[in-house]
């Protein structure tokens, strides 16, 4: 402490025995004029440097210094570092909340900040979309007030964050959207007010309950066909040999039902499975249209007229074994649904540059709101009628998915009472081109 006071102590002490050598060596009073003057050039001295401070205080700069002398210049040098490591802090800080802002505004879920007392502080971008929230509108109000669902509220001032609250709200741009709120306590006594969309994931939920029900019904009925006769021939002493015909055709049919449920389940398992990429080649679309009209010749045994139109020559690059199971549950599908008399038109050809495998019938036609879930395992449009056919309410799953692997798509339009057109449609990349049509673009014919 006491070096602080060294120099100006020795300045004075000067100053002091100066003025005493030359009242000793003239008078007094030209003693006391000279300590004057020298004091009055030291105070002046200090109040310019005090006015240099000032001034550097009121508009602080990095790269200049006021220049002082003595002590005052070490304490601007001193001054200085310390402005430029504050100068440095407060852009780290700024950084780091500006990076802070941009990880919170592009976060996929809603995020706000609430004080002790449920105020909000801060929110991003998406709890506009998912809470309504604004944050230059809504910063400093209580949340409630800006969240009026009674279940929030109640959640919200419970105190019990332990499992997340499933919120219903209706936002701009999902409509009816599922949420999952929950409120994370941090620091002192502020919160985090989490939101997420789990509209999906409650309708992939809803689908999986759908399916496992839907399997156990499908299985259940040819069980039960197959135990109510098993249990009857057993308890028949002596069975008349046409019961038994009888008995064994129909649990025969049963079981033929459970087996292609089974297969076309295993079918499906597999196509959703990625640990099993398609061993793809280069294959001739005219064989496997001629198989599948074989198949489907078997299958409609003459109700139906059967025509086949092979604008194309291509072949096509994918696996065989899943475009024939595709094509043929296309094909199957129109057969089963169309009346005994009905047309049923395959083609195979080009549709503005790409290869597309269409299935056009007379028959039944289908309801607009039915084909966007057409594709959905076990969907029917008539549940009675796909039992009297056979299916097994997953042909078309089995077409989207196999589409899907291939990067294609399935188009399907329809008219009720006048029939379907099922397009498969391929990405121009898996069109093979043979010889005969690269001739014919070659010269344009």
């Amino acid at each position: 402490m006491m070096s602080h006071w060294r120099k100006p102590l020795i300045l004075i002490g000067s100053i002091a025995v100066a003025t005493a050598i030359v009242a000793l060596a003239t008078s007094p009073a030209i003693a006391l004029a000279l300590a004057f003057v020298l004091l009055a050039f030291l105070l002046a001295h200090q109040i310019h440097n005090l006015s240099l401070f000032r001034a550097w205080l009121q508009d602080p700069k990095i790269d200049t210094i006021p220049e002082g002398s003595g002590d005052w210049e070490q304490l601007f040098s001193r001054l200085l570092r310390m402005h430029k490591r504050q100068a440095q802090t407060e852009n780290s800080l700024q950084e780091a909340l500006s990076r802070f802002l941009q990880a919170g505004a592009a976060f996929p879920e809603a995020v706000a900040i609430l004080d002790e007392d449920n105020v909000l502080e801060w929110c991003n971008p998406k709890a506009l979309t998912y809470f309504g929230l604004d944050l230059e509108r809504d910063r400093g109000h209580q949340v409630t007030n800006l969240m009026r669902q009674p279940q929030f509220v109640q959640y919200l001032v419970s105190g019990d964050y332990s499992e997340p609250l499933a919120l219903k709200v209706t936002t701009a741009a999902h409509g009816d959207t599922s949420l999952s709120v929950q409120v994370v306590p941090y620091g002192d006594r502020e919160k985090l007010l989490l939101g997420r969309d789990i509209t999906l994931w409650e309708r992939v939920e809803t689908m999986r309950r759908d399916f496992v029900a839907n399997v156990s019904h499908e299985l259940r009925t040819p069980l039960t066909v197959l135990s109510g006769f098993l249990e009857t021939l057993t308890d028949v002493s002596d069975p008349e040999p046409e019961m038994v015909q009888r008995s064994l055709r129909l649990m025969s049919q049963q079981a033929s039902r459970m087996s292609r449920l089974v297969e076309d389940l295993l079918t499906l398992s597999r196509l959703e499975s990625t640990d099993t990429p398609a061993r793809e080649t280069d294959f001739s679309v005219a064989e496997v249209v001629h198989q599948v009209l074989q198949e489907a010749a078997a299958l409609s045994n003459g109700r139906h007229e059967l025509e086949v139109s092979l604008e194309a020559t291509d072949d096509l690059h994918g696996n065989p074994d899943e475009i024939r199971s595709a094509f043929g549950n296309l094909v199957n599908n129109a057969i089963r649904y169309t009346p005994e008399g009905g047309r049923i038109t395959v083609a195979w050809g080009l549709e503005k540059g790409l290869p597309v495998f269409s299935v056009r019938d007379t028959g039944i036609g289908i309801e607009s709101h039915h084909i966007d879930r057409l594709t959905e395992r076990f969907y029917r449009v008539d549940r009675s009628r796909s039992r009297e056919t056979g299916g097994t309410g997953l042909g078309l799953a089995i077409v989207k998915h196999v589409l899907s692997r291939h990067q294609g798509h399935l188009d399907i339009e329809s008219t009720l009472g006048k029939g379907s057109v099922f397009r498969a449609v391929f990405p121009a990349a898996r069109r093979v081109v043979s010889a005969e049509s690269a001739e014919l673009e070659r010269t344009g014919s």
